[in-house]
């Protein structure tokens, strides 16, 4: 709203000109969902405790995990505001890719939000049955990617990191790829989000990374400079990213060890499948397997260790799934493991990034 009431008297007052820079905008979207954070934090965290919306804690989890049970959760709903606000603000809203990347966030971000209260009526760790959270969940996946796919301007040809020429075009088979990839990082996101800060951290990372690609495509200059597919208008999709990464700062300083709150579902499914949206928009969906790698190994731990149980008549690969538990219970520090992942998610960052020229 600021961009559309301001950047039209830029003929009028030349200063105003600034409001057409993406880049001047995506930090004014990241510093007002920070600010946001900051503001509405501590009420909202008071809030929840009045309303005695606390942590179920899963009965097979670390003993050390038993006196986190009552702390304030879907604090999540703190970082779709801040995102969606700032977004509103700063975005150009005439370009669909913000209304569609919203639209994800808030759809996912209602059926997280369904999952933490059935939670809290019921006294437990477990939310709506799996089988209705997925059909809510691809239901809202394959409609993004149908409208995608029906984009006269949009391709269902897929970017393969490391190689230049090589797009394969997958025809109507892209809506059920691209349905996968968000529902599957919706999904990596929220099995990821079991220590104090440990989904935030490579989130945060995983945006920043994502808003790069963002501008990248949406400069026809530079996409055809390092040789990507550009794609008109997702420059915008920067100020999302922006915003997710003020908001996610924002939040993780209440999220921090010892959390004061947890994001919950409302949370971690909203992250996770705007990331998958951002990764399809921007024709870098392969990537994000390196950029979002601690989220995959996550998920990989829980697939692997539910099937060799299964096959082994009771067996396991790791001491308890997902991975990071394990960690905890070889005696690592909960602080040691979360950091440690940041690192991880850095360098994974970093090499996704370096795709760009390595092709």
């Amino acid at each position: 709203m600021i961009y559309h009431l301001l950047y039209p008297l830029h003929t009028t007052f030349s200063s105003f000109n600034v409001f057409r820079y993406i880049t001047f905008r995506t930090i004014y979207a990241a510093v007002t969902a920070l600010v946001i954070c900051f503001l509405i934090g501590p009420w909202l965290i008071r809030k929840l405790q009045s309303l005695q919306i606390g942590q179920s804690i899963r009965d097979d989890g670390p003993d050390s995990h038993l006196t986190k049970k009552g702390t304030p959760t879907m604090g999540g709903v703190l970082i779709i505001f801040a995102v969606v606000v700032s977004t509103l603000l700063w975005a150009n809203l005439t370009v669909d890719y913000v209304w569609i990347v919203i639209m994800v966030i808030v759809g996912f971000g209602l059926i997280g939000f369904t999952d933490d209260y059935r939670k809290l009526t019921s006294q437990s760790s477990r939310g709506i049955s799996g089988k209705a959270r997925l059909l809510g969940e691809i239901a809202i996946a394959l409609f993004v990617s149908i409208i995608l796919y029906m984009k006269p301007d949009f391709t269902s040809n897929v970017t393969i990191p490391f190689f230049k020429t090589v797009l394969p075009d997958l025809g109507w088979g892209y809506i059920i790829l691209s349905t996968f990839i968000i529902v599957g990082s919706a999904n990596a996101v929220n099995l990821t989000d079991g220590l104090d800060g440990l989904a935030i951290g490579p989130a945060i990372t995983c945006f920043m990374t994502y808003l790069l690609f963002a501008y990248f495509a949406g400069n026809i200059k530079i996409a055809n400079y390092l040789q990507i597919p550009y794609v008109a208008g997702t420059g915008e999709l920067a100020i999302i990213c922006g915003a997710t990464v003020g908001a996610g700062l924002g939040f993780l300083w209440y999220n921090t060890y010892p959390a004061q709150v947890f994001m919950g579902d409302v949370g971690s499914l909203s992250l996770g499948g705007a990331l998958g949206t951002l990764a399809i928009v921007t024709k870098q969906e392969i990537l994000l397997a390196i950029v979002g790698g601690i989220f995959v190994v996550e998920t990989f731990s829980v697939i692997f260790q539910v099937g060799w149980f299964k096959m082994s008549n009771g067996k396991r690969i790791f001491r308890m799934a997902p991975i990071h538990h394990h960690f905890e219970l070889k005696g690592w520090a909960e602080p040691k493991v979360i950091v440690r992942f940041w690192i991880i998610s850095i360098l994974l960052a970093l090499v996704a990034i370096s795709t760009l020229k390595l092709r």
